[in-house]
């Protein structure tokens, strides 16, 4: 394969870029290209926990029912069948499993028989994931805190009802609340836990999941995605984000350059470049490698957009004024296809205080953390299926 390799990469040797991107961009590909051909060499498909190829020992494997974020974490050894049925014994009745091992990857999925809800740990019945936002149901202002900008969430996926709060467009620290109720009620940040993160992060387009904080780093015109283990407070991963010439994704939010978002898919960042200034990108991200797995321009302008999340594979961009007045997504991309961006529906915010600094989906909760002029605020959203225009 090494002939074909060498193709691939020339024309990044003869970019015109900066000497230290291009050779962040030479790194980004050579790891790409060797997971890939791992990826072929080592690809298998088992189904059912009988199957002779199973993910290797001592991997973490995710379990999960289709098309939701209901997950069972577990750490162990799933290399021969045993331990894979001992696995599957865990599933409620009517419940498969399917052992799927790709380079360095492995999950583990649970397939549901019709009628036989719920799936595991209570999930709920599962889906397909063909979800859109319909409406905005309902809002719920929880305190004023900070400054006029920042970001508050849960984590995405799992049962933890720890709040994590950066407060400004840049810092060092990231301040954890124990339960929502103790962030409610606390006035002062001394109330809460302190993490003092190697390096200082900026913007406000950063995620909490599985345990583990991506947040964005700047580094001269580079910027880079770390992934911050909360459990033992260390780094994990970082990866360059191979894009040359950002410029802020949000017309309304200077501040922020790469929106790390996750939906009931996974992992994806929202940014943008000189080359297509006027509109938002899109990129799906591997949550273990930080690797880029496909990026997308979409039609969605950065003009007068203040911020952006994923539903179900579809990019929502939510738009305002200068002069702030009612939030609404007004444009949608869905990879997918499935939804056309002039079916989709015109969602308004209720009017509150002024624009949104950071908007945060959680799609365990199908909901919104948002931060409006030092508010934060929980929106409750309608969905509907995508093909109900």
């Amino acid at each position: 394969m090494g002939s074909w390799r060498c193709l691939l990469l020339l024309p990044l040797l003869l970019a015109p870029a900066r000497r230290a991107q291009q050779q962040h961009f030479m790194e980004y590909v050579e790891r790409r290209l060797t997971l890939l051909e791992q990826g072929i060499s080592q690809l298998s498909l088992a189904q059912g926990p009988s199957s002779p190829q199973l993910p290797g020992r001592g991997t973490r494997v995710l379990c999960f029912s289709k098309g939701s974020l209901c997950c069972l974490w577990h750490q162990g050894d799933f290399g021969v069948p045993p331990g894979m049925g001992a696995f599957a014994g865990q599933m409620p009745e009517g419940w498969g499993v399917t052992a799927v091992r790709g380079g360095s990857s492995s999950f583990c999925r649970a397939r549901g028989a019709p009628g036989k809800p719920p799936g595991p740990q209570g999930c709920p019945t599962p889906a397909d994931c063909s979800d859109t936002i319909a409406s905005v149901r309902a809002m719920k202002i929880l305190k004023r805190f900070g400054s006029s900008s920042g970001l508050w969430t849960k984590d995405a996926v799992g049962s933890s009802e720890k709040i994590y709060v950066f407060d400004g467009t840049a810092n060092d620290t990231v301040y954890v609340f124990p339960r929502m109720r103790e962030f409610t009620l606390f006035s002062a940040t001394r109330k809460a836990a302190r993490i003092k993160l190697p390096y200082p992060w900026v913007g406000t387009g950063h995620l909490v999941y599985d345990g583990h904080l991506y947040y964005i780093r700047q580094q001269g015109p580079s910027f880079q995605v770390i992934k911050f283990n909360l459990a033992n407070k260390t780094v994990v991963d970082s990866s360059v984000f191979p894009a040359e010439e950002q410029i802020p994704v949000f017309g309304l939010s200077p501040f922020t350059y790469i929106e790390v978002a996750a939906d009931e898919e996974g992992l994806w960042a929202v940014y943008a470049t000189k080359e297509d200034e006027k509109n938002i990108c899109l990129a799906k991200l591997d949550p273990g490698s930080l690797d880029i797995e496909q990026m997308w321009d979409t039609p969605c302008p950065r003009e007068n957009a203040e911020g952006a999340f994923v539903v179900c594979g579809a990019l929502h961009v939510v738009y305002n004024t200068r002069l702030p007045s009612r939030s609404r997504v007004q444009c949608v991309f869905d990879v997918s296809g499935t939804l056309a961006p002039e079916d989709a529906s015109l969602v308004y915010f209720p009017k509150r205080y002024g624009s949104h600094a950071s908007l945060k989906y959680s799609p365990r909760e199908r909901q919104l953390y948002a931060w409006d002029d030092g508010y934060q605020i929980i929106y409750r959203m309608e969905m509907k299926k995508k093909t109900e225009v």
